[in-house]
């Protein structure tokens, strides 16, 4: 079924050509002006299609499939309202700069004049939310599109490229497979900014390193940062969102900046320097009264070795080659105690989590107002890959999990998940349940917006109680474990810390998905 045939319409095209680029996977909602892709994708079985209830499951686990393959899925998403839908988790895969490919149906051409219900500026819709949109116009350039589109996703950095499918032209015959088209390799490193960069370690001031995107996938590049830092005093730090971030025993470690504005102003107040590794200067995630939108000390010489388009794990090398720096060796930060019986609370959930993650696990932080104290677990665990919100669109975790879990099928997968940002994309449990996926969904559970409270207090509000009635989840209260059920996921709420661990430790070792609803 997978030979090619003479005769093709445009989707198959766009299907075989795509496969033939290394795509092997489609996250799909799909409606009725994506039915013959449907169709191709049934025909030829060159991808695993995988259904999501809801399009911003579907990005978002093309974004934790992207995180962990590395490599583009596809989506197939219906028209202009159907890409709203996604377009919330397409904002955090385009600030983590994931590879991803969209394809977006649209009315057929002779049908867009009509102005039918759904008819809507879908090129209007997509561009926001992608680096690269394109509108097929007819079946013999289609697939031709479509590896322009592959290419755009896969250069560096890393993109989102959406290609908009009229029907007539998925339909019509006179298809023809195209050829691979060669992405942009990573910019040349600036030896300018690399004897700055050396310039600042020499300088005897303060300096941190400030390192993201692929350097925190790579543990050699990380042992080696650790190295230069080790040799010249200076410090290294990771942003407060990152898309992937190797962690744990065996591993050199790195925090993040704090998101509280003023915890992130506090750790950078001391810098006189600062390099900048695949990242830019931080920027606090919202403005206040009375506090800088910038977040490094105002003065601070800042030189950027190495942009989001650059090799950061190569200009660490070039680095660590011009001041004389080796590969620190890993100093492991001790396991701590496992906790014993009593509530589960932010002061033992991370020694708690450090006991019970296991090894090689692929943890989803979408912990919200709780990562301040779930974080410090990866780096205590076992050897782990930490995957956080990149974008501050909540509602990703369970998705991105659902994506994780089907590019890496034998590592198991463990979500912390805020309850309030669950409910966003809650439809993928069903996505884990219909796929088998190894995925243990811990639900901490405040029963509030818990961090929409303290930016309320941020902005000089005094709350009154229909201010907070606004964010808290009650009246009634979200039963987690209820709602999982009724998706194919088996699930239990825990209240004591030990009951906690046990939880996560026999959920881990079944094969399918669990959630465990852990009340705080």
């Amino acid at each position: 079924m997978s030979d090619t045939p003479k005769d093709m319409n445009g989707a198959e095209s766009v299907v075989r050509s795509l496969h033939k680029g290394g795509v092997d996977v489609c996250f799909a909602n799909p409606g009725t002006s994506e039915m013959q892709f449907v169709d191709a994708l049934d025909r030829t079985k060159l991808m695993r299609c995988v259904l999501g209830l809801f399009e911003g499951v579907a990005t978002g686990a093309a974004d934790g499939y992207a995180r962990m393959a590395g490599k583009p899925a596809v989506t197939l998403l219906h028209l202009a309202p159907g890409f709203a839908n996604a377009a919330a988790n397409l904002h955090n895969a385009r600030k983590a700069r994931v590879p991803m490919v969209n394809l977006v149906g649209d009315h057929a051409l002779r049908h867009q004049q009509y102005d039918a219900p759904l008819s809507a500026d879908v090129e209007g819709a997509c561009a926001p939310f992608s680096d690269w949109v394109k509108s097929g116009t007819d079946a013999g350039s289609f697939a031709r599109d479509a590896m322009q589109a592959l290419a755009v996703a896969k250069g560096a950095p890393n993109r989102i490229a959406t290609l908009i499918a009229p029907a007539d032209i998925g339909w019509d015959e006179g298809g023809i497979m195209a050829p691979v088209v060669a992405s942009e390799g990573p910019a040349k490193l600036d030896e300018d900014a690399l004897t700055a960069s050396v310039a600042a370690l020499e300088s005897g001031e303060r300096t941190i390193i400030i390192a993201g995107n692929s350097v925190l996938e790579d543990t050699a590049a990380l042992a080696l940062l650790q190295g230069i830092a080790d040799k010249t005093g200076a410090d290294i730090i990771a942003p407060n969102a990152n898309r992937r971030l190797e962690r744990g025993q065996g591993r050199a470690p790195i925090n993040r900046l704090p998101y509280p504005i003023n915890m992130a102003l506090e750790v950078l107040a001391p810098y006189t320097r600062a390099i900048l590794i695949e990242t830019v200067p931080p920027v606090a995630f919202f403005a206040y009264p009375d506090r800088p939108s910038l977040l490094l000390p105002e003065g601070c010489d800042t030189v950027s070795l190495c942009g989001h388009d650059g090799d950061g794990p190569a200009a660490i090398a070039a680095l660590a080659g011009r001041i004389g720096a080796t590969p620190a060796k890993p100093q492991d930060t001790p396991a701590p105690a496992r906790p014993q019986s009593g509530a589960i609370t932010l002061d033992n959930i991370a020694a708690a989590l450090a006991n019970a993650l296991p090894e090689d696990a692929i943890v989803i932080d979408e912990a919200i107002s709780s990562g301040g104290s779930t974080f410090p677990a990866g780096s205590m665990a076992r050897p782990n890959s930490w995957l956080a919100l990149t974008g501050g669109s909540i509602g990703i975790g369970i998705p991105l999990s659902a994506g994780a879990a089907i590019a890496c099928p034998d590592r198991p997968v463990i979500t912390l998940q805020a309850d309030g940002s669950a409910m966003y994309t809650i439809q993928g449990l069903w996505t884990q349940a219909r796929e088998g996926s190894n995925v243990t969904t811990i639900i901490l559970a405040n029963r509030a917006y818990e961090i929409l409270k303290g930016e309320l207090h941020n902005v000089g509000a005094q709350p009154g109680p229909d201010a907070l009635s606004m964010l808290n989840l009650d009246r009634p209260h979200l039963d987690f474990v209820a709602m999982a059920r009724g998706m194919g996921v088996p699930g239990r709420r825990v209240e004591d810390v030990r009951d906690l661990m046990q939880a996560i430790e026999d959920a881990a070792r079944e094969p399918g998905p669990y959630l465990i609803e852990a009340m705080l």
